[in-house]
């Protein structure tokens, strides 16, 4: 059955799954995978679908209906992945890298640039700035799963993280 990526956004607000759900079941559709949060006052994700093919192009054009409600972008999805990502390499393992730290300008370029420099794919991401309790200011936390390929040298990147932690001035643990 092909899938169908689906990136949605709009004002936050109930019943905004429930319209999307309503018109991917409505065409035979089955919700497989999501991501769904709001984030300053929007609400936004993505979402995995499968659908007979004979039933693609006619949710495609249903979900233009949600406009007003929600903004819906349908991009096919690639044909042979596996349900969670890309086909699983046997031997690769996931990483948490896990961080905590005063907010600054560049943060996510710098871990996400570590982790470009030893071929890793970040499969989730998420961030989040909030008020430190005791000693004002902002506080950044980001949780990252990545997908390392066997053969791939954790130890260096664990000491390229390590290194990272402390001219950031943030504390990362990596599990």
């Amino acid at each position: 059955m092909p899938r169908l990526v689906l990136t949605v956004i709009g004002d936050d607000r109930a019943g905004l799954v429930s319209a999307l759900a309503d018109v991917v079941t409505a065409h035979d559709g089955n919700w497989e995978d999501s991501q769904l949060a709001e984030l300053a006052g929007k609400f936004a994700g993505i979402v995995v679908v499968g659908v007979p093919a004979e039933r693609v192009e006619e949710l495609t054009d249903a979900l233009h209906a949600l406009d007003g409600l929600l903004e819906v972008t349908s991009h096919p999805g690639v044909e042979g992945a596996a349900a969670g990502g890309v086909a699983d390499d046997a031997d690769a393992q996931r990483l948490k890298v896990d961080l905590l730290g005063n907010d600054s300008p560049g943060i996510v370029r710098e871990v996400s640039s570590v982790l470009s420099r030893h071929e890793l794919s970040i499969e989730t991401m998420t961030t989040e700035t909030r008020e430190a309790p005791m000693a004002g200011g902002l506080l950044f936390e980001a949780h990252v799963v990545v997908r390392v390929p066997g053969g791939s040298d954790t130890a260096a990147l664990r000491a390229d993280l390590e290194r990272l932690a402390t001219e950031l001035l943030v504390d990362i643990a990596v599990a």
